[in-house]
Order: structure tokens, then sequence, then C-alpha cells
């Protein structure tokens, strides 16, 4: 305060505070205010001062305040601009309304905000606005331009209920498949290292590949075939073949509509053993709704971890391993259940 003297205005603020309530004390039993002040060793302006604001407001007025401003005090955007900005920024890519990228950066929100309201921001400005609106810089997820919002909507709410409704009367198991292919030169992951040099991977310069189908169900169970062909109808035919001789009952599977999947040859095959399974198919171009692809996302984060492949045979040995080992992993299994595009599966 200004009104306090020498090494008064160096006391902290629960200090100060306790100095007026004591002060005041004193002149309501009587004290004089000069010996009030000279007893505090503040000025006489200071003691007129705190008498007035107990006069006019009690002992709250003596009270200290949180110094600086308020939170929202003195915002150069108001509460409905910021409000607006805001909802843009969720609603919309800068593309969309004609800047450039598709992701949001302080820089375009600092743009955005100029032409909406003619104001100019630094970075930290902006970012001081998106902490105090609950935004966070994220990694997006990827929606392919060619996705059809109603098909999913109508899997969401129409088909994948029906699905579930005629497996459980007919006791029938319900599993989602894919098929993902692995390459030796694929690095995934991360590593510790040096900063500023990158850290080098050593891996053969041969490039070889093999390819896996599974299938899992909420229960934790995991079915799988490792091959090294390319994926086609005759493949998709020998693992339909080996996943109903594990079941004792019908299986509806749950697959994207690759063309292996719809082909005439799979048709022909799976007329033959309607009573044992039959298949169903995701919307198009929607890879999130399939909790079959966070396993193959897990198997591409993993293999990085195991012994380096140097040829076709010891790829398709730890892509094999892998498998396995989540076999004997069922909490891991339904785990993949848990994803926030998945979770569909078990609470609708």
């Amino acid at each position: 305060m200004s009104d306090l003297v020498g090494h008064a205005r160096a006391w902290s603020p629960d200090a100060q505070e306790a100095v007026r309530l004591l002060a005041v004390s004193a002149l309501v039993e009587g004290r004089d205010r000069a010996e009030v002040a000279a007893l505090f060793k503040v000025s006489v302006r200071a003691v007129d001062n705190w008498w007035a604001r107990w006069q006019t407001g009690g002992r709250d007025a003596l009270l200290s305040r949180p110094r600086g401003r308020r939170a929202g005090e003195h915002q150069v955007l108001s509460e409905a601009e910021q409000a607006a900005v805001r909802q843009t920024i969720l609603d919309h890519t800068p593309s969309g309304l004609g800047l450039s990228g598709q992701l949001w950066t302080r820089a375009l929100i600092g743009e955005l905000i100029f032409r909406l309201y003619r104001t100019r921001f630094t970075g930290p400005g902006v970012g001081k606005y998106l902490k105090r609106w609950g935004l966070t810089f994220q990694r997006p997820y990827k929606r392919a331009v060619e996705q059809d919002a109603e098909a999913v909507r109508v899997w969401h709410e129409e088909t994948w209920p029906a699905i579930r409704a005629r497996a459980k009367a007919e006791r029938g198991e319900i599993l989602f498949a894919d098929q993902v292919g692995v390459r030796s030169d694929q690095v995934t992951g991360r590593t510790w290292g040096e900063q500023g040099r990158t850290p080098v991977v050593r891996r053969t310069g041969n490039r070889f590949s093999v390819n896996a189908m599974s299938a899992i169900s909420t229960k934790g169970r995991m079915h799988f075939m490792v091959f090294t062909e390319s994926f086609d109808a005759k493949v998709m035919c020998r693992f339909l073949d080996r996943l109903v001789g594990h079941f004792d009952r019908k299986v509806h599977l749950v697959v994207d509509r690759h063309s292996a999947h719809r082909s005439k040859t799979v048709r022909t095959w799976l007329a033959d053993h309607e009573d044992q399974i039959e298949l169903h198919f995701l919307p198009s171009y929607s890879p999130e709704l399939n909790p079959d692809e966070l396993v193959n996302a897990d198997l591409k984060r993993s293999l990085p971890h195991t012994h380096r492949a140097m040829n076709q045979a010891e790829l398709a040995t730890e892509t094999r391993r892998f498998f396995h080992r989540r076999q004997r992993q069922p909490h891991i299994v339904r785990g993949y259940f848990g994803g926030p595009h998945v979770r569909y599966i078990l609470y609708e």
C-alpha cells in the first residue's frame, strides 16, 4: 500500500491484513490515530483510510484481495466472441473457412480472430485463450472424405443392433475380422536418443513382407492365420474354413468391404456353409468401427521391439509369436473393444 512507510511496504498481504485489523481494533478501543500509526509503524493517512473502510464496509473491507485481474476481466474479446471462436474451431477446419491447411495452429486461430474481429493476437496471446477455453493440442483421428455419415448412422442405430439380436437369438458368436500386411522395412514407434541426433535403426536392406488375418470377440477370443501370398478370395475362404472349425455354433463375422470378402468365390463358399457362418459388412471407408484395426496397430507397434527379421520366414515367425502371445492374454483382446470408436459394440 502506498500509505505504508518503511519496511511495512514489504510485508506480505496476510501481514498487512493483520495490521489493518489490529489498528482498527485499537481505534475502536479509543486509542488516538497518531498513537496507532506510531504503534504499527504506518502513516496517519493509512490509519484514517482503514478507519473509513471499516466504517463503510465492516471487517470484510479490511481483508486482503487477490492481486491482479480477476478471471475474464479486461479480456479483449467479449465472452460471446470467445464462445463463437471456440465453436468455430471445433466445428470447422481452417481450409473450410478460406484459410490454409486442415489443422488448427495458434497462428491460424489468430488469423481467424483477426478476420472476425479485426484484432491481432500474438501466439502466446492466442494460447492463453485456448487454455481458458479448455482446448489442448491433440493428434486428430483421420476420416476418409468418401465416408457416408448416413451409412455410419444406420450401422450404429439399425444394422449392428440387428446383428447382435440375431446372434443372441441363435446363441451364435460375433467376431470382428481384418487383414494386415507387415513389411521388413517398416519401423514404427519411438526410441530414446541424444537431442539433435536422430537415432539409427539397423535393418536388412532386403524387402519382404507377410500378411495376416485375425478375428476377435468381446469374450477375449482371438483367431488368426499368417500367410505369405497376397490376400484374395481363396485365402479368405481358407481363413473362414479354419475359423468355423473352432466353433460348434454359428459365427457372425463382421468385416470391411474388401473386394475379396464380397467376391463370387467367397459367396459360393458361404452358401455351402450358411449354417456355420455369415458375413456382415461395415460401412465403406469406416475402419474406425472395426476393433480388429486396433489389433493391426498393436502388431505393428510390437514387432520392432522384438528381434529384427532378416528374411520372410523370420518375419512370419515373429508375427505368429505376436498372435500366440495375444491369444494367451484375453484381457488385452477385450481391451481392443474399449477404443473410443468401438465401444458401441459393448454398450449399444
